[in-house]
């Protein structure tokens, strides 16, 4: 129990990082028809990393973003991308800064940055100019106008879940949260997803973001779950944070997936010791399609002799959506309306596709952890409007 209780203290002591990353401001750019492209000749792309901040990670992970957009532009066979790379230094003002300079320099589309604030500041500056963003951010404060984020959100993953979980009939959804910001949008994703996949949810409890408040919201929890018939349990929790320790008071006070599901709207794989815990046994999460993930994670080890960083998968997307588009040869490949094609595109994580609203969906696969295995109980879709969507 130590190890777990000392984890939720770390990420207690981060939990300012985590609202300073959601708290963007809410200055949306006007919507971008996106520069016509000449296809026939190298189109400019600036790639927009966080280098030059002085920190170690910032650096390994600008290397890692710069090394799966090359890979990407390697399998694109024939499709050709001048891709310039720039150094945000993780600031705001720098991305914008670079941003721009990448617009002087000829820059089609910018692809990046990495965090919210930062792509915030560029949409802003590229409106003007027409030219389109893909963030690698997931935060949807950011998204519209002429900016998109390529990260996971919370409402795909809820969307997914809840309609999975409606199928299998668990409709009636007690939704528990962390109390914190990042804890409450995800509790709206969710009451979203159960609503559109004909569920109804039942209650909502919440958690102080402490070890302290886990022990003591938990047995009122349980005694919801019981007061409301509640046949799946929608959790926000993630395995850094209170996860373990929550599955396990619920545990404790006679809840388990044989009385209400267990579904996670975050990873429960990461890090991999995690599947052997026994109280998060017979839980559900969803996760990108594996068969692509892993082929891209064995590439790039073998390419650059290193794993790849989790999030670098979205520079090599970004790069297949925008070789798919300029390979069909139309100068408006990168306008707004190209960018949205219904059809969408393949990456590292299976299929995906871009919303007018600058959010993304995802192709998920639904996962049950089984004896101390991951387990797909329910395949990620490989077309959209098939199984899954």
């Amino acid at each position: 129990m130590l190890s777990i209780l000392n984890r939720l203290g770390q990420k207690i002591r981060r939990s300012s990082l985590v609202v300073a990353a959601l708290a963007v401001a809410a200055c949306q750019p006007v919507a971008s028809r996106g520069p016509s492209v000449d296809t026939s000749a190298p189109v400019p792309v600036a790639l927009l990393v966080p280098g030059g901040s002085g920190q170690a990670g910032d650096e390994t992970l600008a290397l890692s973003l710069q090394n799966a957009a090359r890979m990407a532009i390697a399998d694109l066979g024939g499709v050709r991308i001048d891709l310039r790379v720039y150094k945000t230094g993780g600031q705001p003002g720098q991305a914008q800064a670079m941003a721009v300079r990448a617009a002087d320099e000829g820059a089609k589309i910018i692809l990046g940055p990495v965090f919210a604030q930062e792509a915030n500041a560029v949409g802003v500056a590229m409106a003007s100019r027409g030219i389109n963003v893909l963030s690698f951010s997931n935060n949807t404060d950011i998204a519209g106008g002429n900016v998109f984020v390529l990260g996971p959100t919370f409402q795909n993953t809820a969307d997914r879940l809840a309609s999975y979980a409606a199928q299998q009939g668990k409709r009636k959804v007690l939704i528990v949260n962390d109390r914190n910001p990042a804890g409450e949008i995800g509790r709206n994703a969710i009451s979203r997803g159960v609503s559109s996949a004909g569920g109804t949810v039942v209650g909502t409890a919440s958690y102080e973001f402490s070890q302290n408040g886990i022990v003591q919201a938990t047995p009122q929890i349980a005694a919801q779950i019981r007061s409301t018939g509640a046949d799946a349990l929608f959790m926000t929790a993630d395995t850094s944070g209170a996860l373990p320790l929550l599955t396990q008071m619920l545990r404790d006070n006679r809840i388990d997936p044989s009385v209400a599901q267990f579904i996670g709207l975050t990873r429960w794989d990461i890090p991999a010791a995690t599947l052997a815990l026994p109280s998060v046994q017979g839980g559900w999460f969803a996760l990108p399609d594996p068969a692509p993930n892993q082929q891209y994670q064995a590439r790039y080890q073998s390419t650059f002799g290193s794993a790849p960083h989790p999030i670098s998968g979205l520079a090599y997307d970004g790069i297949a959506a925008i070789g798919a588009l300029i390979k069909q040869g139309n100068a408006n490949a990168l306008s707004t309306s190209g960018l949205t094609q219904g059809s969408g595109f393949v990456g590292v994580n299976g299929i995906f596709r871009l919303r007018s609203d600058g959010t993304n969906q995802r192709g998920l696969a639904v996962a049950e952890i089984r004896n101390s295995q991951l387990v797909i109980i329910d395949p990620a879709p490989r077309s959209f409007g098939g199984a899954g969507f």
